[in-house]
């Protein structure tokens, strides 16, 4: 690791970590808001981050630098579905670093963790799911091997004004 880097460390979610975790997730929101005007005002909650911690068939990961989480994110192994080649895929979500470490490669090195664990599992599929829009995070995600392969849409037909 490079000097920016060498305090950097990848740990094993604790409960313990559950209130910063909280506080990373309302930032993972708030940095999601302007690419999804569905979110509902005031605090989201996504996940049940402890559920995860404790879950066998998931992995939350934090970033840690100088005993201060940084950045997180987990694995969960999931079913696929019945008209898929693979019977599970591995699920990343709730991916975040803080701003100021940022185009550090600590995401990529996060998803390298995650990936590692996913395959100690057996299974070789992964998938997560990212806003179109939010370019940074696509080209994050392109650059650690991932392929668009499915673009959700939405139609909100009370904006219609009659035209259907």
């Amino acid at each position: 690791m490079n000097q920016d880097t060498k305090n950097i460390s990848i740990k094993r979610a604790l409960t313990t970590d559950l209130p910063r975790l909280a506080e990373l997730l309302q930032l993972l929101v708030k940095a999601e808001r302007p690419f999804d005007v569905t979110l509902k005002d005031g605090e989201l909650f996504y996940y049940d981050i402890e559920e995860l911690i404790l879950d066998s068939k998931s992995e939350v990961l934090v970033i840690d630098f100088n005993n201060q989480i940084i950045g997180c994110g987990y694995a969960q192994i999931r079913q696929g579905k019945s008209y898929q080649k693979h019977d599970f895929f591995g699920h990343l979500g709730f991916m975040f670093v803080d701003p100021e470490f940022r185009g550090r490669g600590l995401n990529n090195l996060l998803i390298d963790h995650l990936k590692k664990w996913i395959l100690s599992q057996g299974i070789t599929e992964v998938r997560l799911e990212v806003y179109h829009n939010n370019e940074a995070a696509v080209n994050a995600y392109k650059k650690a091997g991932f392929k668009p392969i499915l673009t959700t849409m939405r139609c909100d037909l009370s904006e219609m004004d009659g035209n259907i």
